[in-house]
């Protein structure tokens, strides 16, 4: 099976005249994502990649019954796109965009969560499930199905992964991008609940940084509630303390933060974190 997206689900873009929109657009219907319709303010009544564009979020949903949103508007406009999708019947919001002020992402949480709409992101990759649908801006060619989920604080590191999962024959369910800032719409803990419950994913995969407890708040949750296997991989071994390393939130601000750290915090949950990459294979095969 899949999380939260599969073939059968409606997408619209929001920002989908944009160039980063109409890129990743074009992209997400050529991996079979069932695009439906484009949110830009100011451009309602026009179309786009054969679909209509709409003025708002709930204009688009009413209109097409999507269920599903991608947004790739720019970090200014982000809050009020963000808002403008809480108002809608949306169950999945997922925000590439990077950049997004703190603050703006904690009002638009509130506001999503309140309505029972989930967050990924903002600044992550998005989510695929492999030979069924992609939402966001992950490489489809490097993904296979199986029964291996991911989540990961990480873009790059997710396709790095992905990919010496692919080559050693081990198939993903879904992977998730959460995104690596220090307030997100949905953490390690959020997500493998869901994973646990999936009869078709056999073992899941967590990929963190330095910076905040989301790894250690994982542990937890896996040493009390999961009985599937659960593997890691740690980023910033050698990161220096006090320096922001790619991501707003991956920064050694306390003792607690350091990979070094998390892994034994890890480990001693049950959680085997690999050092290198092509480790991740081994471990799952174990």
């Amino acid at each position: 099976m899949s999380i939260l997206i599969d073939g059968a689900g409606k997408v619209i873009v929001q920002g989908i005249t944009g160039r980063d929109g109409s890129f990743h657009t074009q992209q997400m219907i050529e991996y079979g994502t069932t695009i439906v319709g484009g949110v830009t303010p100011g451009k309602g009544g026009r179309t786009a990649f054969g679909v209509p564009i709409f003025d708002t979020v709930g204009e688009a949903v009413e209109k097409t019954g999507a269920d599903v949103s991608v947004m790739y508007v720019p970090a200014k406009f982000a809050k009020p796109a963000m808002l403008d999708a809480a108002a809608s019947a949306l169950k999945l919001l997922v925000v590439i965009t990077e950049g997004v002020p703190t603050l703006d992402v904690l009002e638009a949480y509130e506001a999503l969560t309140a309505k029972g709409i989930r967050l990924i992101g903002p600044n992550c990759p998005g989510l695929i499930s492999p030979g069924k649908c992609k939402v966001g801006i992950m490489p489809g060619d490097i993904h296979t199905p199986g029964p291996v989920g991911v989540i990961s604080r990480s873009g790059t590191l997710t396709y790095e992964i992905v990919k010496a999962l692919t080559d050693a024959g081990l198939g993903q369910s879904t992977c998730i991008g959460i995104g690596g800032d220090p307030v997100i719409g949905s953490k390690f803990t959020d997500l493998l609940p869901l994973f646990e419950a999936d009869p078709e994913t056999e073992a899941v995969v967590i990929v963190g940084e330095i910076g905040g407890r989301d790894e250690v708040d994982a542990a937890e949750y896996f040493k009390n509630h999961m009985k599937k296997r659960v593997v890691g991989f740690m980023a910033g071994l050698t990161a220096p303390p006090g320096r922001r390393m790619g991501h707003a939130g991956a920064i050694v601000g306390g003792e607690d933060d350091t990979a070094a750290s998390k892994i034994a915090k890890l480990e001693a949950a049950g959680i085997p974190v690999a050092r290198l990459i092509s480790d991740v294979v081994t471990l799952l095969k174990k």
